[in-house]
Order: structure tokens, then C-alpha cells, then sequence
């Protein structure tokens, strides 16, 4: 049973436990309520849904899965919440956690600010005027996204005009001490001319102004903004596969 783990009460021991990882400090916001358990490498802390997915881990991916499972089996854990854990293949899973999604992504972050990019300028906050602006540009360009406009999560949305029109955005989703994107996305008709370089690059060096790290998630199969991330500077990684319970 889960109760046989190590169990740490609150949100500034688990930051200690696993030694202030930026991935931690941005899932565990101030005030966050929190409680985490150790098994053998591993640290899983568990939050309830309106902070985030139910449950996050640092360590050794099967150590993880176990202590999952146990809470899973102890009830902590419920059909239809998402995990982000260190990153396994889905077999790892068998008799243990029964899931209805897997993907794997990785957590990148930098401390650095990244080279000046060609019209990184043109990098502007938007206002609330311009909402109907980015929801047109959302729906055509990416949506699949998580953060639309009138997200909670979002603090600032930026874009990038073309004349009076919006060919670019992204969101800043920052929590605690750790900045952090979310949502870039370019125009279809304007991809390839470097306005996504411009975008992260002008969004990062804004955030870093206010946080010490500044991070964001990709999917591994999406190559190409991956290659741009590390160019870019986001070059420390934690590979992680997020699954929603069964």
C-alpha cells in the first residue's frame, strides 16, 4: 500500500526532494496543496484537478509507475486524470496502471537568454482588443491547443502583426519562479520566415526579465520546433510521457 512510502506533507518538501527541478517548481505553484511520496529514487506528488494533472514524478520511471499504482489502487488516483511521468515505454505499464492515452513529450528549460533573433522586434503583448484576432488565429493555425484566450492559466498573451494582422502568438502560462510558453504557433501562410524563431526568442528574453528559468513542453515527434528550442538555448531536458487513467 501506498502509506508504506515515505511520505512528504507539503508542496516545500517535495521541492527539496527532488532539489528545486525547474519541472517541480513550475508544477507546484505557491500555495499549491500537495503531497508527495518516495519510492526507491522516485518522488510523485499528487495535486488535486483544478492545480493541474492529478499527479507528476521525478526519478526512475518504474519506481514511479509503482508508487502510482499503489495510490491508483488506495483510491488517491481516479479514472480520467492525467499523470506526467518520467518517461517509459507504454509495456511498463502492464499490471499496473490501466491508461486511455499515452504521449510522450519532453520539459525543456533555460537560464539564458537566447540570441537575438531577425524581427524579434515585432514581438508585442496583447491586449484583451485583440481577442477576437487570436481566437481566428488559434482556430486556423493550431486547434488542438490547450491554452485558448480566457484560459486561468494564461498570464499574457504575445504576438507578431503583419500590418493589422495577427500572424503569431503564444502564451505565457508562467507559474512561481519559472516562466513558461505555451501555444506558439505561426500562420500557415507565413511559416518558414523565421517568425517563430522571433516569437520564442522575444517571449523568452520578456519572461526572463521576471523568472530565473524560463521552460516550455514538445512533443518528441514534433522535430522541427524541437531543433528550434535547442538553437534557441532550451537545451536542459526531462524526457516525460503524460497518460489520462483508464
Amino acid at each position: 500500500m501506498i502509506i508504506d512510502d515515505p511520505v512528504l506533507q507539503d508542496t516545500r518538501a517535495i521541492l527539496a526532494a527532488v532539489g528545486h527541478h525547474p519541472f517541480a517548481r513550475h508544477a507546484l505553484g505557491p500555495g499549491t496543496p500537495a503531497r508527495g511520496y518516495r519510492r526507491d529514487g522516485a518522488v510523485v506528488w499528487k495535486v488535486s484537478p483544478e492545480h493541474g494533472p492529478a499527479g507528476c514524478a521525478i526519478g526512475p520511471a518504474g519506481a514511479a509507475i509503482e508508487a502510482c499504482a499503489a495510490l491508483a489502487a488506495d483510491g488517491l488516483l481516479q479514472p480520467g486524470q492525467r499523470l506526467h511521468l518520467p518517461r517509459h515505454d507504454r509495456g511498463l505499464l502492464a499490471n499496473r496502471l490501466t491508461v486511455t492515452e499515452h504521449r510522450d513529450w519532453d520539459f525543456h528549460w533555460t537560464d539564458t537568454a537566447p540570441p537575438a533573433q531577425a524581427d524579434e522586434q515585432r514581438v508585442v503583448r496583447l491586449a484583451e482588443a485583440d481577442r477576437p484576432a487570436l481566437e481566428a488565429l488559434i482556430d486556423v493555425a493550431f486547434p488542438s491547443i490547450n491554452s485558448r484566450p480566457g484560459d486561468p492559466r494564461v498570464v499574457a498573451w504575445y504576438g507578431i502583426r503583419a500590418g493589422d494582422r495577427l500572424v503569431a502568438c503564444g502564451a505565457d502560462r508562467s507559474q512561481s519562479d519559472v516562466g513558461f510558453l505555451a501555444g506558439l504557433t505561426v500562420a500557415p501562410d507565413q511559416r518558414g520566415r523565421g517568425l517563430g524563431a522571433a516569437l520564442t526568442a522575444g517571449m523568452t528574453r520578456a519572461l526572463l526579465a521576471r523568472h530565473d528559468t524560463v521552460a516550455l513542453g514538445v512533443y518528441t515527434d514534433n522535430v522541427g520546433a524541437v531543433r528550434l528550442y535547442r538553437r534557441l538555448g532550451f537545451t536542459n531536458t526531462l524526457p516525460l510521457s503524460s497518460v489520462r487513467l483508464g
